[in-house]
């Protein structure tokens, strides 16, 4: 692997990065103030749809983009109703959300379009497109000989859409709000401890809606990131589980702005992988050693954990194991120039890694996550509750 497929590599996990990054933004920010959301997956599935649908229909990118966010802010504005001014479920709110948008944008799509759910292909200023900076290069070829700074710049650091540096310029943005500005002060002690924060005469419910409609006007850009520049145009379901890996990511990050781009660039790497190496192949050695080595490292940490842990992560070390095994008997079996390969010969036989195990790379990973690998991860002490205020 040459530096400029490294290049190349890291390129396409920052632009996988984006969606996910502002989503677990999102839920940074609902969270701290205590509002536990999982309705990210569908409110950025709704800007995904209202964005495409807009921009095609307006011409313009940028009323697309705020038809998006217009439409994130509207669900989350729903969502607060129904968990801080009526005191509802908070996880059921968000489920809704997700079912709502995950059929009624398919719907409207085949009543507005009749392309099974589609919208049609974006092009021009429908879209957003890659912004060139000074110097830098926009052919392949002229990058691939250029020198590796220069590859540097011109591949990794020019040529993303404005979305992708608006994206990246949240986290420090989020952590100067959540850290050194009374605002964030008063939506990190809403989380922790409400009824200090109503005692001081601040209004409870304004810190949590103030937070929601943040986190939708994030969602909003996410979702637009999807169908108006990742792609051109939207399709059935094109996030992809990405609100939940999004909350997963949040988790993974303890809450914490500069961590949450850690991991999203960690699961923007694995969605990378996925689109840019096809045709992965290793010995079977390998394969097996990484398979086997990852079912031992999880097996050894759930036997420390509860019954619930040694079920979870013990059915899934058995099913990697078995993998692993299968792999080695299913290439042993196999005739090469007349001779049926052995079980000896059969580890040093180079295999192509099926496409379906790269495919689930993030989604393994958020298991892991969940699992309690990254070390304890405390949510605020007041998320999920609704605040009644004492009389």
């Amino acid at each position: 692997m040459d530096f400029f497929t490294i290049v190349q590599l890291g390129d396409a996990s920052i632009r996988m990065a984006i969606p996910l990054l502002l989503a677990c933004l999102a839920g940074l920010f609902s969270e701290r103030a205590g509002i536990f959301d999982i309705g990210l997956e569908g409110k950025m599935l709704a800007a995904a749809f209202l964005s495409a649908a807009v921009s095609f229909a307006s011409g313009s990118v940028w009323v697309g983009l705020f038809a998006g966010i217009g439409i994130s802010i509207a669900l989350s504005v729903v969502h607060g109703l129904a968990s801080i001014t009526f005191r509802g479920n908070q996880l059921i709110s968000g489920v809704a959300i997700n079912f709502f948008a995950a059929g009624l944008t398919v719907v409207i799509a085949q009543g507005w379009f009749a392309q099974g759910g589609r919208t049609p292909s974006l092009s021009g200023a429908a879209r957003f497109d890659g912004i060139d900076f000074p110097g830098a290069l926009t052919r392949v070829r002229d990058k691939m000989q250029a020198s590796p700074g220069m590859q540097f710049y011109s591949e990794f650091v020019s040529g993303h859409s404005i979305l992708v540096y608006i994206g990246l310029l949240c986290v420090p943005l989020t952590w100067w709000v959540l850290y050194r500005t009374r605002f964030g002060l008063r939506l990190r002690a809403v989380g922790e401890a409400p009824e200090a924060v109503d005692t001081a005469g601040i209004s409870v419910v304004r810190l949590r809606y103030t937070a929601v409609i943040i986190c939708g006007v994030l969602c909003g850009i996410a979702g637009a990131y999807l169908s108006t520049a990742v792609q051109a145009g939207f399709t059935k379901d094109m996030t992809a589980n990405r609100g939940f890996i999004a909350l997963a990511a949040l988790i993974f990050a303890k809450w914490r702005p500069w961590y949450a781009l850690g991991a999203c660039l960690l699961f923007g790497l694995f969605f990378a992988i996925d689109n840019r190496f096809q045709n992965i192949q290793l010995q079977v050695i390998w394969i097996m050693v990484l398979l086997i080595g990852v079912s031992v490292a999880m097996t050894s940490y759930a036997l420390k954990r509860e019954w619930i842990d040694k079920v979870v992560l013990g059915g899934l070390s058995a099913v990697l194991t078995l993998l692993a095994l299968l792999t080695w008997n299913a290439v042993a079996g196999d005739t090469v120039d007349d001779q049926v390969i052995g079980f000896g010969a059969a580890l040093f036989e180079t295999v192509k890694v099926p496409s379906q195990l790269i495919q689930s790379l993030p989604y393994l990973f958020v298991v892991i996550v969940l699992a309690g690998f990254v070390g304890k991860a405390i949510p605020p002490r007041a998320g999920g509750q609704p605040y009644v205020k004492e009389r």
